[in-house]
């Protein structure tokens, strides 16, 4: 599968989960790195008309979890967020942000991401850290 493809199968699934309620996209993948796309909009503001911190969370949470996944699901594993870090550095109360996610650590059962969310300038806005608890078919 091409990277596109892939792009496209993943965000296929937006519609029945909370990437769409969101307006989450992914954008890029590539094996340890993985970017998306979340709207500031009144999907994901909190009641002062800011960026949520929980919306952040759930990009965050969404790139890593996807990341791991692309890593194991060739081997039939599965990967699912066990602990989620955030530091909200900036507000931001309208347009568009974008998270990078990097894996850092790629264990046998467990991976950790390192997740910077920016706005469309690239100035810093949020950086989170991700462990993914991995399971292989079998365990």
């Amino acid at each position: 599968m091409t990277e596109q493809e892939r792009v496209e199968a993943v965000n296929a699934l937006r519609t029945t989960t909370l990437m769409g309620a969101l307006g989450m996209e992914i954008t890029v993948i590539k094996e340890g790195y993985i970017e998306a796309t979340m709207p500031v909009d009144a999907r994901t503001h909190q009641p002062y008309g800011l960026l949520h911190g929980g919306a952040s969370a759930a990009l965050a949470e969404t790139i890593g979890s996807f990341g791991s996944h692309i890593l194991v699901e060739k081997d039939g594993g599965i990967a699912v967020g066990v602990e989620l870090n955030i530091n909200h550095l900036k507000s931001k109360r309208h347009g568009l942000v974008t998270g990078k996610g990097t894996i850092i650590h790629q264990g046998r059962s467990s991976h950790v991401w390192n997740i910077e969310i920016c706005d469309e300038n690239g100035g810093l806005l949020a950086v989170s850290r991700l462990t993914v608890m991995v399971k292989r078919k079998g365990e």
